[in-house]
């Protein structure tokens, strides 16, 4: 299966945190953002991902 994680934007609701580092790598629970969806989609057993980004 695949999935599509959507990255893109620029984190303007999440500043003063988005102001140096992407959304998406954000630490969140000792680890980035985009790694817990990384993840949880291999645990449903995505084999392919896309991120998109901007």
């Amino acid at each position: 299966m695949k999935a599509m994680i959507l990255a893109a934007g620029k984190g303007e609701r999440m500043r003063p945190l988005t102001n140096q580092i992407p959304k998406p790598l954000l630490d969140v629970a000792g680890k980035p953002l985009i790694v817990w969806h990384l993840e949880k989609l291999a645990q449903a057993n995505f084999k392919e991902v896309i991120i998109n980004h901007a």
